[in-house]
């Protein structure tokens, strides 16, 4: 199997977070800090809107195949049993398991650079593949 690159694998994570950085920028300076110190209504909503779309792209996108960053870059992300997009469940809970590529100074997001399959624990968890498609 052609595993994806350690590279390929952050440039894919890079282009799914620009939409989020936009909407968040937007909220900031729409709507940041006020005269109290807190954000407002504004920035709460694009914030809101940011969290949709990291929720839409990643399990709903990633769960049908490719977010639009692996789609970009030629990607696929598949249940490592079965070859087949994950579905948004399976999708939904790698990416809250990437809580533990994090938790530990982020050396499970490093784990595609030795290990055999490209995988980051948050895979290895969830049983998927980054693959090359």
């Amino acid at each position: 199997m052609n595993y994806a690159s350690w590279p390929q694998r952050v440039g894919a994570s890079l282009v799914d977070a620009i939409p989020i950085w936009i909407l968040i920028g937007i909220g900031i300076a729409v709507d940041g800090p006020g005269s109290d110190g807190g954000p407002g209504l504004i920035y709460f909503l694009f914030t809101l809107l940011a969290l949709a779309f990291a929720l839409y792209n990643r399990s709903y996108l990633g769960g049908q195949g490719a977010s639009i960053g692996k789609k970009a870059l030629g990607l696929k992300l598949i249940d490592e049993q079965t070859g087949r997009p994950l579905g948004f469940g399976k999708a939904f809970v790698r990416d809250i398991c990437h809580f533990v590529d994090g938790i530990i100074c982020y050396i499970g997001f490093l784990f595609p650079l030795w290990d055999a399959k490209r995988q980051t624990i948050a895979d290895k968890i969830v049983k998927t593949l980054v693959v090359k498609g």
